[in-house]
């Protein structure tokens, strides 16, 4: 499958390269950019290709997955944003990570709206939800910027989250 690249205003959202799974691995190492994940500890680097190579496969398999997320004015990745079929409960997932230097900045919420456009637009997909772990106040503001609303608590990965939902009337009407 082609993977079609996307570009916003300051970014860029690519197709994964194996080259990527360094600069991934790297990311994923800072202080903090996993606090809110099942495991908070940064994977090896073998574990971070696999991720990469999962993604690709992601992609062939479900026609849409996660992107690299560049910024325009910069080569190398900042992270990553896309959709995510979910395996266990046959839903499909708006998922984002970034750099901690690139927090704070919208870039996450800039990135995401183009996962909701293809998921919706292209894909023609029915519903996205967002899974957010319930400290993460930041991840909450951006589903709510997307025009996803809380609709309860449940467990996924083994964790408690809040999940949000956007049905696509709802994203149509925005």
């Amino acid at each position: 499958m082609d993977i079609p690249t996307v570009k916003t205003d300051r970014l860029v959202l690519r197709p994964f390269t194996d080259h990527d799974a360094e600069e991934l691995h790297r990311i994923l190492a800072q202080e903090g950019v996993l606090r809110y994940f099942p495991t908070p500890d940064p994977p090896p680097l073998d574990r971070v290709q696999k991720l990469v190579a999962k993604q690709l496969e992601h992609w062939e398999e479900h026609g849409f997955g996660w992107w690299a997320v560049e910024l325009k004015s910069d080569d190398g990745i900042i992270g990553w944003n896309g959709l995510q079929y979910l395996t266990e409960t046959e839903e499909v997932e708006i998922a984002y990570l970034l750099a901690k230097t690139h927090w704070g900045k919208g870039l996450a919420t800039e990135g995401a709206r183009e996962g909701l456009k293809y998921g919706f637009e292209i894909l023609g997909l029915e519903r996205i939800i967002g899974l957010v772990h319930p400290e993460n106040i930041a991840s909450q503001r951006v589903l709510e910027k997307l025009g996803l609303t809380f609709n309860n608590e449940a467990e996924y990965f083994g964790m408690s989250v809040y999940r949000y939902v956007i049905d696509a009337p709802l994203y149509s009407s925005q």
